[in-house]
């Protein structure tokens, strides 16, 4: 890993074993790209890559050349106005009420490890070794801003880190209306544009499309990064697979608004941006101020899709999520949501978690509905105290029940919202986002607090804390159940309420760091009505996230299979509920909705006093099975081989670190009839192990054992199981799953 600096050609070249990023001050002193791809060698003078040509219609920076035009250059950080007509990077508007801005090269700093990003989530690392950071320190002389643009290679990952930060060294305030995290010009646009969206319980769907002249983008306006489209896109080659050929993913650590976009210009290059939504973005800087803006991470392979996730999960398990629950085991919960929503009392909930417990479940989780006066989605929000007419011991005397039980106890919080029929909204009324003399409009009858202000983040911290502290508490779901509108603080300045949709994210990210730093053996689960919030910004506080309010195994596939692109197993809260199911009505098998959920952090959502005898001893079973295995599941290197997006079956495998264990899953949506025979190529493995297969439906028998390169070059036999070929799978139907376990047999056996 280095980075390097050639004084005479005035290029910066960032390497380590995989990777090179190579940029140039160009003759005019703004900064230019020259590549990012596969690692090269090292040499004096890269400045060969800089292509200019004289072109008609192109806007020139010197008075006696034609062909440098920065319409037609690469660069690092654009600004608009001064020959470059594509979107800009930076857009500052000036007392002049001019928009032009250029930033000029003025120095630079090489230092070891990563710096943090003060009140923001971003990847970290753990020695000095692990990683090297540029930055580059650029200015706008007749403004006085200054930009310091930072990139961090990591040493032995194909990652960039990158993130800008803004000084406003002038004598006249400023105002930020773009200021994206990351730049990358390419110089084709030979690509095709992955990108995972949805909507509320059909969350980050694989949506492919060729790159073409003019623009494309995800985003959100929404206060959050949303169900619709996650910060997280893709570029690969057409000819790119799960396992062989180029790709570039681009992953954005924020939990706001956000803008992915690609724009290809009119001779082929394409543009990559990415960072906050410059839409409703207004960021004042006064003389003095600073504005540092989120990191966005960037991944390069030529090994294929599957090679460009398995490099995410490992920097955000590893080097994003942080602290005690970062590399253990999660415990196996139940969660009383589905089982009662909100009409229950402590008895209904200690025979729930009686059952679960005499079944093998570690973990109650007491869901929304036990605090003020809760009894509908009317009323309660913002009045975080137990209500006594339901719990008459309080949280504190439920957490000890549960505790003589056996076992832990988690508590549902949706901090960020109020109901107006609460104590809290009838002592301020003035602390939900509204603009005074319109009407506010609700989400599930709930309103969002004003989390701009620090009176209100600190409110809601008391009342957390002082819940937190009296019980023992070992599991916290913090949900988030409706995005912003009328998004104006009265407590700030007409010409701050810009600033708002980030003052918010900040709040929310300080409430999690006073909370996770008091009480750093709670488990925290971020939550978003499911998936609206499941973005990096979160695991940086929250290891692992409700995937999506949509637990139906079949609907869980396309979910989890998209979620894996950017996010490792471990991060995906993934649930066995009732059937039929309660957001689709499928009927599944029950050994079908523990294998989906098996990959993830599994549990369960529902109540096991409604089972039969013989699906209670399923699900004895299945909780056996998940904490024997669960390291391999949630830790385990993640393999995709069959897609749901593109047939009827799905297959995902996990590997242990040795290559010594390994699980599959196969799944089917829909039974057929004189099928063809299929196999499927196991990837991961080690070629010389001989494994020993055991294939479990609903209890475990023996398959075979075969070699590791026979698996993964001749294949598993996956052949339709309606025929018999896989043992114990006769007569099976539509959503049917199977999970093979793999285990290396040592040189003496």
């Amino acid at each position: 890993m280095e980075i390097v600096f050639k004084e005479a050609a005035k290029t910066f070249h960032l390497y380590n074993d995989q990777i090179s990023y190579i940029m140039q001050v160009l003759p005019n002193g703004q900064m230019g790209q020259l590549y990012f791809g596969k690692r090269i060698h090292d040499r004096e003078d890269f400045s060969y890559l800089l292509e200019t040509v004289s072109r008609p219609m192109a806007s020139c920076v010197f008075e006696d050349n034609k062909s440098f035009s920065l319409d037609h250059i690469l660069q690092e950080y654009p600004s608009y106005g001064t020959g470059d007509y594509k979107s800009p990077a930076v857009e500052v508007l000036q007392k002049t009420g001019s928009r032009i801005t250029s930033f000029i090269y003025k120095g630079h700093k090489i230092t070891s490890g990563k710096p943090r990003l003060e009140g923001l989530p971003a990847t970290y690392t753990e020695g000095e070794k692990e990683a090297a950071t540029l930055t580059i320190y650029l200015g706008d002389e007749p403004t006085g801003l200054s930009l310091a643009l930072s990139y961090t290679i990591f040493s032995n990952r194909s990652a960039i880190a990158r993130s800008a930060r803004f000084v406003n060294e002038g004598g006249e305030e400023l105002h930020l209306t773009t200021a994206m995290s990351l730049c990358l010009d390419l110089p084709d646009h030979d690509y095709d544009w992955m990108q995972f969206s949805g909507a509320w319980a059909r969350e980050r769907h694989l949506k492919v499309r060729r790159l073409e002249e003019g623009i494309q983008s995800v985003g959100s306006r929404r206060g959050h990064s949303s169900h619709e489209h996650n910060p997280f896109v893709i570029l690969k080659r057409p000819h790119t697979d799960e396992f062989q050929g180029e790709a570039i993913g681009f992953s954005f650590i924020y939990s706001g608004n956000f803008l992915a976009q690609a724009e290809v210009g009119s001779h082929g290059t394409a543009r990559i941006l990415m960072g906050i939504h410059p839409d409703c973005f207004d960021w004042k800087l006064e003389p003095g101020e600073s504005f540092q803006t989120p990191e966005a991470v960037m991944v390069y392979t030529d090994r294929g899709l599957n090679d460009l996730s398995q490099t995410f999960h490992q920097l955000y398990q590893k080097r994003l999520a942080r602290g005690y629950w970062r590399d253990r085991e999660r415990p196996i919960l139940i969660n009383n949501w589905e089982a009662t929503y909100m009409d229950f009392d402590e008895k209904r909930i200690l025979d729930i978690a009686g059952k679960a417990r005499d079944c093998g479940v570690e973990l109650f989780v007491l869901d929304d509905g036990w605090f003020g006066q809760r009894c509908t989605e009317h009323a309660g929000l913002g009045d975080w105290v137990a209500n006594r007419d339901r719990l008459p011991e309080g949280i504190a005397g439920l957490a000890r029940r549960i505790g003589d039980l056996g076992m832990q106890f988690g508590l549902w919080f949706e901090p960020e919202m109020v109901n107006k029929d609460s104590d809290l909204y009838r002592a301020h009324p003035d602390w939900i986002l509204h603009v005074p003399g319109r009407p506010s409009t609700h989400g599930r009858f709930q309103y969002v607090l004003d989390f701009s202000r620090k009176e209100v983040v600190d409110c809601i911290y008391g009342m957390m804390e002082k819940i937190l502290g009296e019980a023992d508490v070992s599991y916290v779901k913090w949900d988030m159940n409706r995005s912003i509108t009328e998004c104006f603080s009265p407590a700030l300045p007409a010409d701050r309420q810009g600033e708002v949709f980030h003052r918010y994210i900040l709040g929310v990210y300080d409430l999690y760091e006073r909370l996770t730093s008091k009480f750093p053996y709670i488990l925290f689960e971020s939550c978003a009505s499911g998936g609206g919030r499941f973005d990096p910004g979160m695991l940086y506080y929250a290891p692992q996230a409700w995937t999506s309010d949509d637990s139906d195994a079949v609907e869980r596939l396309m979910i989890q299979h998209g979620t894996s692109y950017c996010y490792p197993v471990s991060s995906m809260g993934s649930h066995v509920s009732t059937a039929p199911n309660h957001q689709t009505g499928r009927l599944t098998p029950l050994h079908t909705r523990a294998n989906a959920a098996y990959f993830g952090t599994f549990g369960y959502e529902l109540d096991l006093n409604t089972l039969t005898e013989e699906e209670q001893e399923q699900i004895k079973d299945q909780i056996q099975f998940m904490k024997k295995y669960r390291r391999l599941f949630q830790f385990g290197a993640f393999y995709r081989m069959e897609s749901p997006f593109d047939g009827n079956v799905t297959g995902w495998m996990v590997v242990n670190e040795d290559k010594t264990e390994a699980a599959v899953g196969w799944f089917r949506v829909l039974s057929g009839s004189n099928q063809p025979y299929t196999r499927m190529r196991l990837k991961g493995l080690d070629e010389a192990a001989l494994y020993d297969i055991t294939v479990r439906r609903e209890k475990n028998k023996p398959y075979g054992n075969f070699y590791g390169d026979e698996l993964m070059h001749i294949g598993l036999v996956t052949s339709d199981a309606t025929s018999g070929e896989i043992p114990g799978g006769e007569g099976l139907g539509d959503f049917e799953s199977m999970i093979f376990l793999l285990k290396a047999r040592t040189q003496e056996a």
